[in-house]
């Protein structure tokens, strides 16, 4: 009987050892597909077109091939619904402008319990960059292989791992479109979910994490559950240099599950020169900085597994009325990794007023006018300040010294 016992530990050893992935599969799997999400083919996935179709499509027939069960509308993986696109600053457009269909994408894993854990990432982007692109030269296709085929294609190796795996959850796997619109898709979701929200533990978001550069991370959203700080400190990797945000509320998805009083954490690798640009290719991408960060996520989940459901937190800015609103910009790009004082500039946009000032990437502007800019918020209650056509005295910080430009709005 012991003999037999001991045979039965040995094909269980052998059988899940067999299923397991080495990291050069794993990488094999990111990069067939996130080829496919980024390439031309799919003329940049923007929302409502045939390429996105062709990218919603891809997603189901791999949560398929996983074994994720259906949990859009009708028992299929699709959340379908219209949106109404809004002005630039929010304003409603003319009747003449057509609703947009929108496609969610999801898929369940069911392990009966009484929690369910949503991971997501949105699959859409800018087509030929009509709308939010900062490229400069002619128009052409927006691959967004960073933003975000990335967080897509970590997405479904994630949903692989997780079958039959820390089972104390049950998972929901969504990749969200709309989400460069405004968080369409995630939006809808949060009010019209296919499982009741108030069994969702938490959501982790996934969002540009394919070029992990000198092993700095982001993670947003650690002030949402008490548990997110020390849990952090106990499974990340000695390698990587976390930059932590405690808001909730961010310029992606985990922003809509947040304000519904879930506990979210956002992985982010970092703003980069080709955001937003045609040049946001494939070639750019570091396969290996992304089995980092899912390999990191995953034993985020692990540990959490027994654990039950995480109390939640409300974080600083909890009420959109506190988010100041203006309509100038400089025409730059800041940079999110960046946790000194001030507004760090990660790119900056030609003709527009930074550049006209003078103002470089890798810029630190303290001073706007006569408010001291120490962080994102500031920035921001800075520029409400003022209208188009203003003048005003800029201050940076460039290689350590000081430079005062004159800007015009």
């Amino acid at each position: 009987m012991l003999h037999k016992f001991f045979h039965f530990i040995l094909f269980l050893f052998v059988v899940q050892f067999s299923f397991a992935q080495s990291s050069e599969e794993i990488i094999a799997s990111l990069k067939t597909d996130l080829t496919y999400l980024a390439d031309d083919k799919l003329e940049g996935r923007e929302t409502g077109t045939k390429g996105g179709e062709l990218a919603a499509d891809y997603i189901a027939k791999r949560f398929a091939e996983i074994g994720l069960q259906p949990k859009g509308d009708n028992a299929t993986f699709f959340q379908v619904f219209n949106q109404k696109p809004k002005g630039i600053h929010g304003e409603t457009l003319p009747d003449i402008v057509k609703e947009v269909s929108v496609k969610n994408v999801m898929g369940f894993i069911d392990n009966g319990s009484a929690t369910t854990i949503v991971i997501g990432a949105h699959y859409d982007h800018l087509g030929y960059g009509e709308e939010g692109s900062l490229n400069t030269g002619e128009k052409a296709i927006h691959n967004g292989a960073d933003d975000n085929a990335s967080g897509t294609s970590a997405l479904i190796q994630i949903a692989k791992d997780l079958k039959g795996k820390n089972t104390n959850n049950n998972y929901l796997l969504i990749a969200f479109s709309g989400e460069e619109k405004g968080l369409w898709g995630s939006n809808y979701y949060s009010k019209n979910s296919t499982i009741p929200i108030n069994t969702i533990n938490y959501m982790i978001n996934m969002d540009m994490v394919g070029r992990l550069s000198e092993n700095k991370l982001a993670v947003y959203g650690t002030g949402t559950s008490p548990v997110w700080n020390d849990l952090l400190k106990k499974v990340i990797p000695d390698s990587i240099k976390l930059s932590k945000t405690e808001s909730g509320v961010g310029p992606s998805d985990h922003t809509s599950f947040y304000l519904k009083d879930i506990p979210v954490l956002h992985f982010f690798t970092g703003q980069h020169a080709d955001y937003h640009k045609p040049s946001d290719d494939v070639d750019k991408i570091s396969f290996t900085g992304m089995v980092t960060v899912i390999n990191f996520i995953e034993k985020v989940i692990d540990e959490l597994n027994d654990d039950g459901k995480l109390a939640f937190t409300k974080t600083k800015e909890e009420d959109k009325a506190n988010t100041p609103a203006f309509k100038v910009t400089l025409g730059v790009m800041p940079d999110y990794m960046f946790s000194g004082k001030g507004m760090q500039i990660s790119a900056v946009r030609d003709g527009k007023p930074a550049a006209n000032a003078g103002l470089l990437a890798g810029d630190v502007v303290i001073k706007i006018g006569k408010t001291d800019v120490v962080d994102m918020q500031t920035y921001m209650q800075a520029l409400s300040l003022y209208k188009v056509g203003d003048k005003v005295k800029v201050v940076a910080l460039r290689g350590g010294k000081k430079k005062t430009v004159k800007l015009v709005f």
